[in-house]
């Protein structure tokens, strides 16, 4: 019997105009990673996705040991201990995740436009 091939990888179909341009914008408006995920670029989508989740968490962590904290300043009178360093690390590593991200997005608008004024394969 033989094995169903779908996993082995094809080459990747040239993307249109308007699908370079939703993962674009995607990548850029939308979550970084997500975009590059749709245009076929799995390793470097899967990548940005990590980093931009890293960094977000790493953002709501910042923000409820924050809420916590004014809590405990105005509830017990505790002395504040900084947790900046934790918001000043998500918000970089987001960023980090989002230029990743144009990077690919550029690339993929560059590769579209090469695409574009090649002409069609003949069968």
């Amino acid at each position: 019997m033989r094995m169903k091939a779908s996993f082995l990888r094809r080459p990747r179909e040239p993307l249109s105009r308007s699908a370079a341009r939703n993962a674009a914008l995607l990548n850029q408006c939308a979550t970084p990673g997500l975009g590059s995920l749709m245009a076929g670029r799995r390793m470097a989508g899967f990548g940005q996705l990590l980093v931009a989740v890293a960094g977000f968490v790493m953002l709501m962590g910042w923000f409820v040991l924050l809420a916590l904290q004014i809590y405990n300043e105005l509830i017990n009178d505790a002395q504040p201990k900084s947790v900046a360093w934790l918001g000043e690390a998500g918000a970089v590593t987001f960023a980090a995740a989002w230029l990743w991200a144009l990077v690919t997005s550029l690339s993929v608008l560059r590769e579209e436009r090469a695409n574009e004024s090649r002409p069609p394969p003949c069968p």
